[in-house]
Formats: structure tokens, sequence, C-alpha cells
């Protein structure tokens, strides 16, 4: 599952291929303040960032076998804010020294009327959620910890379920492609949240 906050990074201008290193796991709703507890002591901001977005998942048929997806993100606790746009390439899994899933990763600020540039590209919106959590950070390293909810009224924030009784956790990475060190310090960081969580390299083509 692909929900994390959206990634603040400034366009300074030129073509930098990024790569987003990502380990993932869960946590049932009733160890979540020990995971909490955990991260404080490990992490370099004790008190989390919070976050409540709302995510829109687009895709454009064409003749290739699979569709394009984008998605489109916002705050909703977070007034002015802008609009994000990102796109996830196709995991790397196959290197086994690699000790994190790798994919490419483009994320921009967009301004508000997204949504409708993208229909009016020719994409559909396929599905939609908010997402509700907490973000730490260690050096480079962002840890997620989220709820996913669905919408029960397509275009309506405002009636909301939980999609299950367990939070989502996320240790990711943004960086230049090459630098795969980054997925050494992530396995050792990951070791240190055992035995509360454990982070895995996950491929999303064995969940379908």
């Amino acid at each position: 599952m692909e929900a994390p906050p959206v990634t603040m990074m400034p366009v300074t201008g030129g073509t930098i291929n990024m790569m987003e290193y990502l380990l993932q796991g869960s946590v049932l709703d009733h160890s979540l303040e020990s995971l909490i507890h955990r991260l404080r002591g490990l992490c370099d901001n004790m008190e989390p960032e919070t976050f409540l977005d709302h995510e829109m998942v687009f895709l454009l048929k064409g003749q290739q076998a699979s569709p394009f997806v984008l998605r489109a993100r916002r705050s909703m606790d977070r007034a002015g804010a802008p609009w994000h746009l990102r796109y996830l390439g196709q995991p790397e899994v196959g290197d086994k020294n690699r000790h994190a899933l790798v994919r490419n990763c483009v994320d921009i600020a967009t301004s508000e009327n997204l949504t409708d540039f993208l229909m009016e590209m020719g994409f559909r919106m396929d599905h939609e959620f908010v997402a509700k959590g907490h973000l730490f950070r260690k050096g480079i390293m962002k840890i997620m910890v989220y709820k996913i909810f669905r919408i029960l009224v397509p275009g309506s924030t405002d009636s909301t379920e939980a999609l299950s009784l367990s939070y989502l956790v996320e240790l990711s990475v943004v960086a230049p492609a090459g630098q795969d060190m980054v997925s050494d310090d992530m396995r050792n960081f990951a070791e240190q949240l055992k035995p509360l969580v454990h982070l895995e390299k996950i491929d999303p083509k064995r969940l379908m």
C-alpha cells in the first residue's frame, strides 16, 4: 500500500533521477503507543509531525499492458498547502544486495486545479482515500505511521471509515540514483524497531 505524505522537495532546475528506498510493515491499533514511544527515543523529532491527507489515484490507459498511474494529494489540515502530484515507477526488487525496495520517484507541488488538469489530459480517477498519521525523521530517513480510511461517498471526505484495525508503517528515503548504501542504514534502523514492527522489502506484485 502506498500512501505516504508528500515529500517536500524544492525544484531547483535541471533533471535529477530520484529514487525512493522503501521498507514497509504494519502494527495493530493496540500496539501503536508502544511504537510511537520507541520512535520518540530513536528519531530526531521527539514529537512527531501529524498529517491528514486526501489522495486520489488516476489512471491513463493506452496501448501498453499497464495503465499509467499518477497520484494527486492534498493536505486537509494545512490551509493553503499546495497540491502534490506524484509518480512512482515500477519497483526494482530483484537485487538481493539491496535491503529495501527501490523505485523511481517524481514529486512536484502544483496548483489546486490539478485534478481538473488530469481529467482534461484523459486520466480517470480509480480510487481515493484519506491517510491520517504521524511522521518522524531520522537524518534523511522518514518514518510514517498512519491509518488509511475508506471514503464512503465518492468525492466527499466528510464520511470515512477505517480500512483495517492496524496502522501502516513505512520507512523511506528519497535519494539520487545509485545511493544504494542508504538501504543499509534503513535495515539497521528497522532492526531497532523489532519486535514491535517488522519492516520488510515488499513487492507490490505479491499483493495482487
